[in-house]
């Protein structure tokens, strides 16, 4: 929206339809009786309306006492502020007849950059008079109407200079009651295009790179002529478009074609462009202004001077029509010439145009005599990712959400595209050094050396973007709210018991236990784990060995140089190990780099690398024997409890047995103390069977069982057999890795039921922890919302040890089938989008402080008060 719209020169001229931009700030003038309540009521929605009348209200109780008005405009500029600032057009009825009471108005629009559109209702003194003698609560004199037109009279000339860009003047009953408004989109909005898109650096002239780029991207360009004008027909892959991030001229050979190359595709649907900073000059030039023919100006007068005048004024014209920025893909992505801050997208207004045409700069110059620019993306927090030009970098890297994709064609680099929503940068060397740069081309990569400019904004991370109460939204779920007293124990662990933050790219969800069994002697039962996502309506599942280990995440990266490049790690690590709280896996880290080494070697042997495309992956494993990681909880906890139930009840029997010898009546006891003996020595025998002695590597055991995510891509749309075939390779390449046993089951079917519970008592009566019942796609819909990721089923001797050598007497059983599942079971779902949201933000080369936003939130979540044995 540029230019000033105005009535006030129409007299009784039809203002319907009144056309105002969709966001704006609207202020109604007009004495009291003027008609602007009912105005507003009849075009607007109730909460786009801020009545000055109604802020008395709120603040004294009485719409009309005046003595009550410097609270209530106080009030009145505060909603205004956060509706402007949350892109909301908002309405301010009140008289606003003085230029000062709508200076402070005129202010607040300006912080959020929103247009000021005055529509001025004047139905004439006697009109107004009329209605306020109708209204009883309305006790003021004709007087205060005579001077409130009087100061409007006064004001209504320069209301342009106050700032508004739209003036609507409503000269008489009939115009205020027969106008039609209408709400017209910003040039900058464009949030219905939803790409593909090809989104082109700066071009500068280059009209050969910029033929053969596109070519490369797929589209055919065609060169013609119409009317004695050389002409171009651009036909684009099947529903793709260009932008262009302007500085389309100056410097370069082929101004005027490249020029006409991007104008035939605008003017025929096939692309959008910006302006840019040499296109605001050269329109000056082209308007007959008098500018001097620096950085690059020459070789666009000297081109632009060779055609035709048609063609300079079809230029001109072009130039006047582009906007500062675009807004696209439901404000997904914004594309500016030299960036844009996020609170400036979507909107528009003087100062918005000029940081996209210049960046934001200190208004200072260096040694070479440019401008010395503010780094706009190194602080750019918003969710839309920005695609930018302007400063020249020798290779495109995301920082932020942010792309540079200027990478100094005209200077010998190359001229590049961002393929979106692939995230694919497409490049096409210069064919020579046009010109020589007045400084070297500014490296992608920062101080850190091998690190990405990603990762080197990212070593220092902000306390601010995971603390306090916070509501995460995901892919999964419309959002997972986060308690502030949760936020604080999730810092706790992060801050003294993590691993180095830079690997934490995904914590798992927990796992939820099946409802309690009905079968005599037996807490959890393969029926009930079936049964849940029979009634849940899911078709086919899997039953998964669990193995006697712990659950672990593994990064394997090929080389130390993937780890710097991709997660900026810079101590020589090539990937890490860690538990599904973030903490170390391995205390030693000479036995965690020999594992990962032995993991890369086998990653690559197996060709996952080569097939996934990728240089690191993100394994989901059971690390077995449990004693890797458990070791201390078994030797201090688990094992005294074993021996000391033994030798104190061992002792309780034998001395019974001697009771009874003697002919003491204590058979009842004695048979209690003998039945808990026996169950103590089945608890010290599970503790053993856990309590495997690890000497190196070679007695460890990986059972990888998810191959959670790669380069640019997450795998939890593959189905678990996919996973299961995929990371089997391992197994045979290294004795490091085990498999995990598998069923693919109906959990409706009677025989697959018989058949997994006979499979889970052979498993658990040799010793085996259990199994695992999930979806055979992996994720899935129930009946109720998102299905249970996985359900367990435990085996009776080793909930022995999680609740008890006694835990099985009938007393406690009926006791344990009390438990309540629904917390546990929300809980899984809520970490399962949480965590499944972060790998996406990861392989999306989202900031880290977006992932790590939802790896906190899993570690908040796990504070969260419930039964631990679940």
């Amino acid at each position: 929206m540029t230019g000033l719209a105005s009535t006030l020169d129409a007299p009784e001229a039809v203002a319907r339809p009144l056309s105002i931009p969709e966001f704006a700030l609207v202020v109604l003038i007009g004495a009291s009786g003027s008609g602007k309540s009912t105005f507003a009521r009849r075009h607007f929605a109730a909460t786009e309306v801020i009545s000055s009348d109604a802020c008395r209200g709120l603040v004294a109780d009485d719409e009309n006492d005046q003595t009550a008005t410097p609270d209530a405009f106080a009030l009145l500029g505060t909603i205004l502020d956060l509706r402007l600032k949350g892109r909301r057009l908002t309405v301010v009825d009140a008289t606003n007849v003085r230029p000062e009471d709508r200076r402070k108005l005129v202010e607040i629009a300006r912080r959020w950059h929103a247009l000021c559109v005055a529509v001025v209702l004047d139905p004439g003194e006697d009109a107004c008079r009329a209605r306020n003698a109708a209204r009883p609560e309305r006790t003021f004199g004709p007087h205060v109407v005579r001077n409130q037109y009087a100061a409007l009279r006064r004001g209504l000339r320069g209301l342009a200079r106050e700032g508004f860009r739209q003036v609507h003047q409503l000269r008489s009953e009939s115009e205020i009651d027969t106008v039609r408004v209408t709400r017209q989109r910003l040039w900058t909005d464009r949030r219905d295009e939803v790409g593909p898109f090809d989104i082109v650096g700066d071009v500068h002239g280059c009209g050969d790179e910029l033929e053969a780029l596109l070519d490369k991207l797929g589209y055919a360009v065609e060169r013609t002529e119409r009317e004695g004008e050389p002409r171009y027909r651009v036909t684009p892959p099947a529903g793709r478009k260009a932008v262009f991030v302007g500085d389309l001229v100056d410097r370069g050979p082929r101004v005027a074609d490249a020029l006409r190359l991007v104008m035939d595709m605008v003017e025929d649907g096939r692309a959008l462009c910006v302006m840019g900073n040499h296109e605001a000059k050269a329109e000056k030039w082209l308007a007959g202004r008098d500018v001097k023919a620096v950085h690059g100006l020459q070789a666009t007068i000297d081109d632009l001077g060779a055609q035709s005048p048609a063609f300079r004024e079809r230029a001109k014209r072009f130039i006047g029509g582009l906007v500062s920025h675009y807004l696209l893909d439901d404000g997904r992505l914004a594309v500016a010439h030299a960036g844009i801050r996020a609170e400036m997208l979507g909107r528009a207004s003087g100062a918005i145009r000029g940081f996209c045409l210049f960046g934001e700069t200190t208004g200072e110059s260096d040694d070479l005599g440019l401008p010395v620019r503010l780094d706009w993306a190194a602080e750019y927090r918003g969710a839309a990712k920005i695609v930018y030009g302007h400063t020249p970098v020798a290779e495109a890297a995301w920082l932020n959400g942010t792309l540079c994709i200027d990478t100094g064609c005209v200077f010998g680099g190359a001229l590049t595209a961002l393929r979106y929503p692939e995230m694919e940068t497409v490049s096409v060397a210069a064919a020579r050094t046009y010109v020589e740069p007045v400084r070297p081309l500014r490296p992608a990569g920062p101080a850190l050396e091998g690190a990405s400019a990603q990762a080197e904004a990212d070593d220092l991370l902000d306390l601010a973007d995971v603390s306090g109460k916070r509501i995460v939204a995901t892919r999964l779920l419309p959002s997972v709210t986060i308690r502030e007293e949760n936020t604080a124990a999730a810092l706790e662990v992060m801050s003294r018991f993590a691993i180095d933050p830079k690997w934490l790219i995904h914590l798992p969800p927990t796992m939820s236990p099946c409802e309690t069994s009905a079968e005599p002697s037996f807490l959890e039962h393969p029926r009930e784990a079936l049964a849940y996502y029979a009634r849940e309506g899911v078709t086919e599942v899997v039953a998964q060995e669990k193995h006697m280990g712990s659950r672990a995440l593994m990064v394997v990266c090929r080389d130390d140089g993937v780890a710097r490049a991709r997660f900026g790690v810079t101590s020589g690590e090539v990937g890490a190990v860690y538990t599904r709280t973030g903490r170390a896996f391995f205390p030693d880290a000479l036995q965690r780099d020999a594992v990962l080494r032995r993991a890369r070697a086998a990653v690559e042997a197996a060709g996952l690398f080569a097939d996934l495309r990728t240089d690191w992956v993100l394994l989901d494993a059971e690390i077995l024997p449990w004693t890797v990681k458990a070791g201390a909880l078994i030797t201090g906890q688990y094992a005294p409890t074993g021996a000391a139930a033994r030798i104190g009840l061992g002792a309780a029997d034998a001395a019974l047995a001697r009771a009874l010898a003697s002919g003491a009546p204590v058979e009842a006891l004695a048979g209690r103390v003998g039945e808990r003996l026996t169950r103590a020595r089945a608890f010290a025998a599970v503790v053993r069977e856990f309590a495997r002695p690890v000497a190196g590597v070679d007695d460890i055991r990986i059972a990888p069982f998810h191959l959670l995510a790669s380069e640019g891509v997450t795998h939890a749309d593959k189905p678990h057999r996919w996973h299961m075939d995929g990371l089997g390779r391992l197994a045979g390449l290294d004795p490091l890795f085990g498999t995990t046993a598998m069923l693919t089951l109906d959990p409706s079917s009677p025989a697959d039921v018989e058949l997994a519970t006979a499979w889970w008592l052979e498993l658990t009566e040799r010793g085996g922890e259990g199994m695992v019942v999930k979806p055979a796609t992996f994720l899935a819909r129930g009946r109720r919302g998102m299905a249970q990721p996985g359900i367990k089923c435990r085996g009776r001797e080793y909930l022995r040890l999680i609740y008890g050598p006694d835990y099985d007497l009938p007393e406690h059983l009926d006791r344990l089938r009390q438990r309540g599942l629904g917390a546990k079971r929300s809980l899984a779902i809520r970490e399962l989008a949480l965590g499944l949201e972060s790998l996406e933000r990861f392989v999306g080369r989202e900031p880290l402080r977006r992932v790590h936003e939802c790896v906190f939130g899993v570690l908040a979540l796990e504070s969260e008060p419930i039964d631990p044995r679940l």
